[in-house]
């Protein structure tokens, strides 16, 4: 239903400009150099004052109400384009999910010293590690196996 009304609005709003450019106005307009020198001769005939004021009148009502009528149509959609977004909720921290701890078994490879990982996983915390989570305590990291220097 949108876009039909569209299209008509489209369509009356060049019908409109089209007659609008015709009409004889102070200058003569269009009409007289379509019909040559003559006042009330034009490509219309002889009745093209009345012709032009009735097309002026019938495009600038349909322009009205096809304005109006999209104007009330797109006042019903959704007022905001953040009201379409869905967002997920805000989850407390207590409602959050386990906490969980990533876990890496690594092996050195003798020629260049690096880590290679060899299997790593995901797994909860314990529940010591949960109650010093809670402390705030922090926890030291890991001691490196070799001293860097």
């Amino acid at each position: 239903m949108y876009t039909f009304i569209l299209i008509i609005h489209i369509i009356a709003s060049f019908i409109l400009v089209a007659v609008i450019l015709l009409q004889a106005g102070r200058g003569g307009g269009l009409a007289q150099t379509f019909g040559g020198g003559g006042g009330a001769s034009t490509i219309f005939g002889q009745k093209a004052s009345v012709f032009l004021t009735r097309a002026t009148t019938v495009s600038a009502v349909l322009f009205l109400c096809t304005s109006l009528s999209l104007a009330m149509i797109s006042s019903r959609k959704a007022k905001s384009l953040m009201e379409r977004i869905k967002v997920a909720p805000v989850t407390k921290p207590e409602e959050a999910a386990v906490p969980t701890k990533t876990v890496r078994k690594i092996k050195i490879d003798p020629e260049t010293g690096k880590e290679i990982v060899i299997e790593e996983k995901v797994v909860p915390l314990t529940g010591e590690e949960k109650e010093l989570l809670k402390k705030k305590v922090e926890v030291p990291p890991p001691e490196e196996p070799f001293a860097v220097e």
